[in-house]
């Protein structure tokens, strides 16, 4: 289960300010059948995602959850936003491992709007966090809007 506020109608420049808080994305527990089918799917066969006993052999608690994973969460924040063509950057640091069970929520900030290329833009900051509020990946994004007009 995925929950969000979607906006259901197509965001224009017009409609962004700086500072607008982007809908947050809360994503179901992540599961172990979900990491082996990630593994699959990016061709990350690393056991350290996937077989409970590397994890503890090598200290991570058991299974941790494939980092791109989590940024593919954020992704889906910032498409659910602004529309599947609208990105023209986006980036993020990994600052912590997710494991099994974590509840992950993406969220967003717009920090700067503007003119480049022929196009009206906006930028922001992103980050996804676990229940307790450890952050899991931080970035950033610059997405094209169209003008109302």
């Amino acid at each position: 289960m995925t929950t969000n506020a979607q906006t259901s109608t197509k965001l224009y420049y017009e409609d962004v300010q700086v500072g607008d808080e982007i809908p947050k994305l809360t994503k179901s527990p992540v599961t172990h059948l979900q990491l082996v089918r990630y593994a699959g799917a990016s061709g990350d066969f690393n056991p350290l995602h996937t077989d409970p006993k590397i994890g503890e052999m090598i200290g991570t608690g058991g299974i941790i959850a494939h980092g791109m994973l989590i940024m593919g969460f954020v992704g889906q924040l910032l498409s659910d936003y602004v529309g599947p063509t609208a990105l023209r950057k986006f980036g993020v640091r990994f600052k912590g491992m997710t494991h099994l069970e974590d509840v992950i929520t993406c969220t967003g900030t717009i920090t700067n709007k503007y003119e480049a290329d022929g196009e009206a833009r906006i930028a922001g900051k992103v980050q996804a966090v676990d229940q307790n509020g450890d952050v899991k990946v931080a970035g950033t994004f610059v997405a094209a809007l169209q003008r109302r007009s």
